[in-house]
C-alpha cells in the first residue's frame, strides 16, 4: 500500500471564494451531520478569515455559530481547523496583541483545534505570537507560506521560510496556494525540500483551481511527501474555489496512494443541501464569473479568496465610472472592459509595490491600487491619485518588511508627502486595547459573553458588532437579499443565481439635482403616477461671497468619522485646514483616510457615521 493522503473539507473557503457571504448558523448545523458521515475527512476548515465577520454583517452572532458548527466535527473527531491572519487576526487591519491572545483562548474552548496562521507578507516574526497564544491555548499551531509566483518568491525562498516559522514554533506547515498559481513542479520541489529537512513535520496543501493548476499541483504535493490536502466539493469546487474531492480522490488512488473512501448517500447529501444554501440566498451573492476557472489570472495572480467580493466591488466602481463617462462623452465600459483593465494594472502595480504576497489583506491594497490607478487612466488623470492609508501602512514598513524593494514612483510619492518609514516590530504599532472595549462594553450594559467572547468580538469588530448589537445589520441585510430577490425572477443558471440581475423597467431610486452649483442627492418614489421631485432645500450662505464650501467623498462605500476607539471626530465648529484627515470611508475592504482639499470652519456634516455614501456626496460643508 501507498503513502496515506488524508483530506481536509474547506467548506467556510468554498464560500468566501465564491460570493460575499456564507451559510447561516441554522444551514451549517443541517449540513455538519451529513460531512461527518461521509466518513472521508480527517479535518474541516470551520471559521477563522472572513467568516464571524460576515456572520455579523447578516445579523448573526458569530460565537453561537462557531460553537455549533464545530460540535459535530468534535464529537465524531473530526479536527477542526480556522484561518487567523497572524498580525491582522481575523479582520483586514492590525489587531492589539491582548485582543490576538483572547481570540485562541475563546476559539479553542469553543471547539477549534488547529489555527493556520499566515502573515500576507510572508513576514515570519509577525507569526511568533500567533504561535506562542495557538499553542497556550492547546491548539496544533500550523505556519501557512503564502504562495505566490515572482522573480523573488522562488523555491528556495519558501523551504527557508518554512526553516522560519518552524523555528519560532510552528508545528505543522501549510503550502497556502490562495491563487493557485504556483507551478506544479515548483510545489513539489517545495515540500520536498521542507520534508528532507523536517521529516517530522506535517505538511499540508491548500490550492485554488482559478488558472488550473491544482490537480497537477496536488498529484506533485503528494508525492513529495504532503500528508493532508485540502479540497472542495460540488456545486462550489473548481472555478475561484478549490479542486473537488472526488477528482483528487481518484486521482490519487489511480497514482498509488492510500486514500479514504467517500459514502456516496451522504455525499450527495452534503451536495443537495449546499445547493439548497445557494438556492435560498447566497446565490444572490455569487458571480456567475467565479463559478469559472480562468487562465488570465496566471498573470495578475490574484487569489481565489477576493475573487467572491472583488465582482461587487467592480460593479460598484463600473457604475459611479459609467456615469462619469457618459457626462463627458466618453463610451461607456462592460464590467469585462474593467476586469481586464484591472488584470494589467495589476501586473503594473505589484512589482513597485514591493512583490506583496497577493493574500489578504495585501492582495486588497494591490488590487485597490490598480483599480483607482485603471480608473484615473480611463479618465485621463495620472496613477497614484488614491492610495489608502491601509496600503501605505504595508508600504511604510508598518506591518513588517516587504519581500522586494519600492518602485522609484513610490517612494518619490512617500517623499512628496513626507511619509516616515518603519523599520521596529509592528506589534509596538498597536497598543493593547481589551480594557478600552470592556469599558465600552459596561457603559452599554452588554454582557463579555461566555469566555469573553462577546468581549473579544466586539474588540474584533467593533463597527459590525454594533451594527449587530443594534439590529441595524440585519435590517440592512434583509433589505439588501429583498431587493435582490425582487428584481431578479428565475435563476438562469442551474447552480446560481445572478449577483447583480438586470430589471427589465428600471426607473432611478435616486437623483441627483444641482442648484446653485451644489449637488443633491434626492430620493425618488413612485406609485400609479409619477411623484415630482421634491425642491431641494437652499444652500446655506457663506458671509464672504453668499456660497459655502462642500469637502465631498472622493469614493463610495461605508462612512465613518473615526477609524477606532482613540480618535475624536470632527464636528460643527471645528476648524479644517488642507490635508487634514476629516473622516473615514471604508471601500473594498479595506479603510480610506478623507483629506480636507479645502480650509474653513465646519458648519454642518452631511454624511452619517456607518452609513453607505457615494462618491461625490457632500460629508462636510465649511463656512
Amino acid at each position: 500500500m501507498g503513502k496515506e493522503i488524508k483530506f481536509c473539507l474547506v467548506y467556510r473557503d468554498m464560500w468566501q471564494s465564491s460570493g460575499k457571504y456564507m451559510p447561516r448558523v441554522d444551514q451549517l448545523v443541517r449540513v455538519a451531520p451529513a460531512i461527518v458521515d461521509m466518513d472521508c475527512f480527517a479535518r474541516v476548515e470551520t471559521n477563522g478569515g472572513g467568516f464571524e465577520q460576515i456572520n455579523l454583517l447578516f445579523g448573526e452572532n458569530p460565537n453561537t455559530a462557531v460553537r455549533k458548527w464545530t460540535t459535530p466535527f468534535n464529537k465524531a473527531g473530526i479536527q477542526t481547523q480556522m484561518l487567523e491572519r497572524g498580525l491582522n487576526g481575523l479582520r483586514m487591519s492590525p489587531v492589539p496583541s491582548d485582543v490576538r491572545r483572547l481570540l485562541f483562548k475563546v476559539k479553542k474552548k469553543q471547539g477549534t483545534d488547529i489555527s493556520r496562521s499566515f502573515d500576507g507578507l510572508n513576514y515570519a516574526d509577525n507569526l511568533a505570537l500567533s504561535f506562542q497564544y495557538a499553542r497556550e491555548a492547546g491548539m496544533i499551531a500550523q505556519g501557512a507560506l503564502s504562495i505566490t509566483y515572482s522573480p523573488i518568491h522562488t523555491v528556495e525562498y519558501y523551504i527557508h521560510l518554512a526553516d522560519k516559522i518552524i523555528e519560532l514554533g510552528a508545528q505543522e506547515i501549510c503550502i497556502k496556494d490562495m491563487a493557485g498559481v504556483g507551478r506544479p513542479a515548483s510545489i513539489g520541489k517545495m515540500i520536498k525540500g521542507i520534508k528532507d529537512r523536517h521529516p517530522k513535520i506535517l505538511v499540508q496543501y491548500h490550492a485554488h483551481s482559478t488558472p488550473g493548476f491544482s490537480v497537477a499541483s496536488s498529484l506533485e504535493a503528494a508525492r513529495n511527501g504532503a500528508d493532508i490536502i485540502d479540497v472542495g466539493m460540488e456545486p462550489l469546487s473548481w472555478g475561484t474555489g478549490h479542486a473537488d474531492l472526488l477528482t483528487i480522490q481518484a486521482m490519487l488512488k489511480d497514482a498509488g496512494f492510500t486514500v479514504p473512501d467517500i459514502k456516496p448517500k451522504a455525499y450527495m447529501e452534503v451536495r443537495r443541501l449546499t445547493q439548497e444554501f445557494i438556492d435560498d440566498f447566497l446565490g444572490y451573492y455569487i458571480n456567475p464569473q467565479n463559478r469559472f476557472m480562468n487562465s488570465l489570472l496566471i498573470g495578475p495572480g490574484l487569489p481565489g479568496g477576493m475573487m467572491g467580493s472583488l465582482m461587487a466591488d467592480l460593479e460598484k466602481s463600473l457604475g459611479s465610472l459609467n456615469k462619469w463617462m457618459t457626462k463627458n462623452d466618453q463610451p461607456t465600459l462592460t464590467q469585462q472592459d474593467l476586469l481586464l483593465k484591472l488584470f494589467e494594472e495589476v501586473e503594473y502595480v505589484w512589482p513597485r509595490l514591493g512583490y506583496p504576497p497577493l493574500v489578504t489583506p495585501y492582495s486588497q491594497y494591490v488590487k485597490n491600487v490598480s483599480l483607482m490607478n485603471a480608473i484615473s487612466l480611463l479618465k485621463g488623470k495620472p496613477r497614484w491619485q488614491r492610495v489608502d492609508e491601509s496600503t501605505w501602512n504595508m508600504i511604510l514598513g508598518k506591518a513588517g518588511s516587504l519581500p522586494g524593494p519600492l518602485g522609484g514612483e513610490i517612494l518619490a510619492k512617500a517623499t512628496s508627502e513626507k511619509r516616515i518609514f518603519f523599520n521596529g516590530d509592528p506589534n509596538e504599532l498597536y497598543p493593547d486595547e481589551l480594557e478600552i472595549y470592556a469599558g465600552k462594553m459596561d457603559e452599554k450594559g452588554w454582557s463579555y459573553g461566555e469566555d469573553d467572547e462577546e468581549l473579544l468580538e466586539y474588540a474584533m469588530h467593533p463597527a459590525q458588532y454594533e451594527d449587530y448589537k443594534s439590529g441595524k445589520a440585519k435590517e440592512q441585510f434583509l433589505a439588501d437579499l429583498a431587493q435582490r430577490k425582487g428584481t431578479s425572477g428565475a435563476p438562469e443558471l442551474p447552480t446560481v443565481k445572478p449577483a447583480a440581475p438586470q430589471a427589465t423597467d428600471v426607473k432611478p431610486r435616486v437623483m441627483y439635482v444641482e442648484v446653485n452649483g451644489e449637488k443633491f442627492k434626492v430620493a425618488v418614489s413612485y406609485d400609479e403616477q409619477e411623484v415630482p421631485l421634491a425642491s431641494p432645500p437652499p444652500p446655506l450662505p457663506d458671509k464672504a461671497n453668499g456660497q459655502y464650501q462642500a469637502i465631498t467623498a472622493p469614493l463610495e462605500g461605508k462612512f465613518f468619522l473615526t477609524k477606532d476607539a482613540s480618535e475624536k471626530p470632527v464636528k460643527e465648529g471645528d476648524q479644517i485646514q488642507i490635508g487634514q484627515v476629516i473622516a473615514y470611508i471604508e471601500s473594498m475592504k479595506v479603510i480610506n483616510a478623507v483629506t480636507a482639499d479645502k480650509s474653513g470652519k465646519v458648519i454642518a456634516i452631511m454624511a452619517r457615521h456607518g452609513e453607505e455614501i457615494e462618491e461625490d456626496d457632500i460629508i462636510l460643508k465649511l463656512g
